[in-house]
């Protein structure tokens, strides 16, 4: 039954539909739509969207199935703004990539803007001999993608970062990693490089040129960008597990701040802490440091394990929530009456470049 809500000012009540309704319309139009659309769903998505989700997975994984299924038209990403950049750059171009609503960002990715990345470029760069090969993180930009590729850079996700550090090392003496200080840390940290031989690169203080001769002396350069979800766990949340739960396995994001991975046991993508549950014999217990809907999925689906978060409270991504139920039934409305809304497509010139940034990651 539909909800009536008075509409202040007139004399008229306006119908809302109810969550129910809403689902169920969304059903629907996902029927009548089959043959032409792919909706991929984030593992941080609600509930309420993964069901309708024709693939579901972390970002790069959902942008490589997407440009597999040629034959679908409309590729209706349920994540944020830089996953349905990547899925617009790997797809055809027959494909239309869209984003139910265009205000689903990420803090993360806004925080490397690519007149900041530039300005600490050239300032690197200016007095040194060494070879400087950027490396990004795919939490970013299509800009900062095409970027990285211009400078002979990679892309990397949270599975494969210590291959592009790799990477980038046979090429060069210095790296300068994009935007996500956590994952560049944690990783290089665990390959044996110092936090002594890092450097926090603040785009809000630029360093005075008489630190450079220290700066040039650093093997990485980390941005100070950082996920504001996994930002909320912090090293006494593990200590109050572990006393609590002396038993318990504690499993956490990179994306973690350095002092929390390095109490947890384990560390790893989205994907190895999904596979890491998977394998786990029953009847253990387990503390996750990440996005609360995937645990809270994990819940559900392993009820033979003791799972819960890290936190004591809820880490949510508040911009990965904007895509609700009425966002996406909203697309998939417009979709049925032949109109395209919210379509994300990246600028031609700077498609080839992230696409040459991709492709070295790929390769690996």
């Amino acid at each position: 039954m539909n909800t009536c809500i008075y509409e202040k000012g007139t004399e008229k009540y306006v119908e809302k539909e109810t969550p129910i309704e809403i689902l169920e319309k969304i059903s629907k139009f996902k029927n009548i739509l089959a043959e032409q659309i792919l909706i991929l769903g984030h593992h941080y998505q609600q509930d309420d969207i993964i069901q309708f989700a024709d693939k579901t997975g972390d970002s790069f994984e959902l942008s490589k199935f997407a440009a597999k299924e040629k034959d679908k038209k409309y590729i209706i990403f349920c994540g944020v703004h830089f996953m349905a950049e990547t899925a617009d750059i790997l797809t055809s171009d027959d494909q239309i990539v869209i984003l139910p609503d265009l205000a689903a960002g990420c803090s993360m990715a806004d925080m490397a803007s690519l007149e900041d990345v530039e300005v600490a470029y050239n300032f690197l760069t200016k007095d040194t001999k060494k070879k400087i090969i950027p490396i990004t993180y795919i939490n970013s930009t299509a800009e900062i993608k095409a970027f990285v590729g211009e400078k002979g850079g990679i892309v990397c996700t949270s599975s494969n970062a210590k291959k592009a550090i790799e990477w980038a090392f046979n090429r060069g003496e210095q790296i300068i990693f994009l935007p996500d200080q956590h994952l560049g840390r944690n990783t290089a940290y665990k390959m044996g490089i110092s936090l002594e031989e890092m450097y926090l690169w603040d785009p809000k203080n630029i360093p005075s040129i008489s630190l450079m001769e220290e700066i040039n002396k650093k093997k990485i350069i980390l941005w100070k960008g950082h996920c504001s979800v996994h930002m909320n766990f912090a090293s006494e949340h593990v200590d109050l597990m572990r006393k609590k739960y002396p038993d318990v396995n504690i499993i956490v994001h990179p994306e973690c701040r350095f002092e929390v991975v390095q109490k947890a046991d384990i560390s790893g993508s989205t994907s190895f802490i999904i596979k890491t549950i998977e394998n786990a014999p029953a009847g253990t217990r387990w503390a996750i440091g990440t996005e609360h809907h995937l645990v809270n999925r994990l819940q559900k689906r392993f009820p033979d394990k003791i799972i819960t978060t890290l936190a004591p409270f809820t880490c949510q991504c508040a911009t990965m929530y904007r895509i609700s139920p009425e966002i996406l039934l909203k697309s998939l409305e417009s979709l049925a009456e032949g109109k395209v809304i919210n379509q994300v497509k990246v600028d031609e010139d700077i498609k080839k470049l992230s696409k040459l940034a991709l492709e070295r990651m790929l390769e690996l």
